[in-house]
């Protein structure tokens, strides 16, 4: 079994649902403390974001907010579920949602670069 560490790691989009804000030039700069994982990011639609997540096992449990480009603020939470590429890249499956009234839903797969 790989160990977790998300220290001085970046990540990068492969995929969104459509009501995401993140896209392919959004960049995650990862950040771990034991089992605190935390992220800042930028570029593409959002000028600044942050995640807030708890390690457990192979799952992180995120929260994160977002100010876009188009001056929206977001925020919302995911159940991250971590794997390995064959190049033991570290890669992301969320389910997330937003936290709004309208509480959409989506999924989203980042990678490790």
């Amino acid at each position: 079994m790989n160990e977790l560490n998300f220290n001085n790691k970046t990540f990068s989009l492969i995929s969104n649902s459509e009501n995401g804000k993140v896209n392919t030039e959004t960049i995650f700069e990862f950040k771990q403390d034991g089992n605190l994982v935390t992220a800042d990011y930028y570029g593409g639609t959002i000028r600044y974001g942050k995640i807030i997540a708890v390690l457990n096992h192979r799952q992180l449990n995120m929260l994160y907010q977002c100010a876009t480009t188009n001056k929206e603020l977001k925020a919302g939470k995911a159940i991250a579920e971590i794997s390995f590429t064959q190049n033991e890249k570290i890669k992301l499956k969320l389910n997330w949602e937003w936290l709004d009234n309208k509480n959409e839903k989506g999924t989203s797969e980042y990678l490790e670069n």
